[in-house]
Order: C-alpha cells, then structure tokens, then sequence
C-alpha cells in the first residue's frame, strides 16, 4: 500500500542518490529504506531506480514522478500547517555576497518574531544558489536576475527590490559629469564572472562610458573601500540598506537618467507552502524599511 512515509524516503533518495544517505536522513536503516522503495514500486507498478551503477539514479518513470511527489508532500503539509508552523524548524536561506549584509538583518528581526526558526544563511554566486534551491540543498535564495533568465520549472521568483546603478567617488572629485571623472580615475571594475559585474557593463554601455581598468575584484565592500582611499572610481548597484549616500568620504554620481537598475528577488521551491510564507515575511519587512 502506497503511503506518505514511502513518498517521503523516495524524495530523500533522489535527492541524495543514494539509499544509505537517504536512510541516514530519514533516521532509517538502510534495509528499510530498500525494503519501501520496493514498496513503492510494487504499489506504483513501474521501475523506479537504476540500481546498476554505484550511484542509485532514477529511471525515467522515476524522474517523472518526482515532480507529482514533490506536489503530493507539499499540498499534504499545507493542509496540516497551522500558521504558526510554518514558521519554526531549519530553513536554509541563501544570498549573492552583495545582499547578504541586508538580508541577515531582516532575517535576524523574523528570528525575534519566530524565535522557533532555526535559520542557517550561506552565500554564493546566483547561478549557483538557483542550482542549490533547485536541487533542494537551499530553501530560499536572494540572487540577482538577469534579463535573459528563464525561470525554472518548479521555482518561484519573488521580486525583493530594485537598485539604482551609479557612480561611486571620492567626495575629494568634485567633477560631475561621468566621462570627465572617468578620463581622470582609474576604474575599479566589479567581476564580469557574477551577474552583477555583467549589470555594471551593461549600465556603462547604455551610457556610452568608457573605461580606463585599473583592477577586477569580486567583493563590492572592497572596491567601495578603495574607493574611500581615492584609489580609483567605480560604477555599482547603489545598495539598499548601503548608506553610501551619508558616507562622508564618498559621492554618488547619477550615470543615466532613467537609472539601469539591478533586480534582486527570491526564489524558493512552487509547491513548498513553508518557504513560500517564509519569503512572503522576508518581503514585507523589507518593504517596511
């Protein structure tokens, strides 16, 4: 008979390709995680898993079920969540570098209103956190979008905010036309590797700016340090919660008009009511703000 502990151990060996670590997560022995996946089999009528190669992988009825699994466990535990539910246990949140900083202040005031969430935040490039949402390591990311993005099936894009692309300089640059301080200053580039690097070309090819490279790096708090040291200027996504504009050591510089923005939103799993109220809380306190 066909029953939600089975759908839930078969979640964790697709996931995990691997019964042993699938039985590790689930408090099983290995012996009872083979013994339901027969189970399930038997139940469904159809191969499931290859087991041939050292790595358990799923066959392709197997790989067409788990998506209607991942629908089934989803709508069970949004009918058995009461509110309060959905807001306690572990919930992984991950953000790009850049937002980050922001992100974990609004995450510590939901941990205050929930005190039963346990919240681990990690970081990385926004490639890779839609990766790890989509393969279900990370429950909720921050990532930047870019305009060719195709949303993955399964995942939800929730827009957070948009950021202004500007100038950054020295409060000791009076110039303010963007060309002049640029034929003048040494740019600070930001990595074309990450999104936001490509954002910042981008904004400097709508505005018809060109540059003179001084350096590549890949940490915006750097480069806005040396900024600070008038070591050079750069072009950057004017952060929300950033404060650069009460720096006494910095100007902002306005580069276009209308501004190109930076979009930053959160994904999370469509069929996952938890991290779905979890985002929707994140999004309102940081509306609040």
């Amino acid at each position: 008979m066909l029953t939600l502990r089975m759908l839930k151990t078969f979640r964790l060996v697709a996931q995990t390709g691997s019964f042993a670590a699938a039985a590790e997560r689930a408090a099983l022995t290995q012996a009872a995680v083979s013994l339901q996946m027969r189970g399930l089999e038997d139940a469904v009528g159809q191969r499931l898993f290859d087991r041939r190669a050292r790595q358990i992988t799923l066959t392709r009825q197997g790989r067409d079920l788990f998506p209607r699994v991942e629908q089934i466990l989803a709508l069970t535990a949004e009918l058995t969540a009461t509110p309060a539910a959905t807001m306690q246990g572990p919930v992984t949140i991950g953000a790009v570098v850049s937002v980050i900083g922001a992100l974990s202040l609004v995450v510590a005031e939901l941990k205050t209103a929930h005190p039963g969430l346990d919240v681990r935040l990690t970081s990385a490039r926004s490639d890779e956190l839609t990766d790890l949402v989509e393969q279900g390591e990370v429950d909720i990311a921050a990532v930047v979008a870019r305009a060719d993005d195709a949303r993955a099936d399964g995942l939800v894009w929730t827009p957070l905010y948009t950021e202004p692309m500007v100038m950054v300089v020295n409060r000791d640059i009076t110039e303010s036309d963007p060309q002049r301080i640029l034929d003048n200053a040494a740019f600070l580039r930001f990595d074309r590797r990450v999104r936001t690097g490509l954002v910042v070309e981008q904004a400097l090819r709508a505005a018809k700016l060109s540059v003179t490279e001084y350096l590549e790096l890949n940490s915006i708090e750097t480069i806005v340090a040396l900024v600070r040291k008038n070591v050079g200027v750069c072009v950057l996504p004017l952060l929300h919660r950033g404060d650069w504009q009460s720096d006494p050591l910095l100007r902002i510089v306005p580069i276009a008009e209308p501004p190109l923005l930076r979009t930053v939103g959160m994904i999370h799993r469509e069929h996952d009511s938890r991290t779905r109220d979890i985002t929707e809380a994140i999004v309102g306190m940081l509306h609040e703000v």
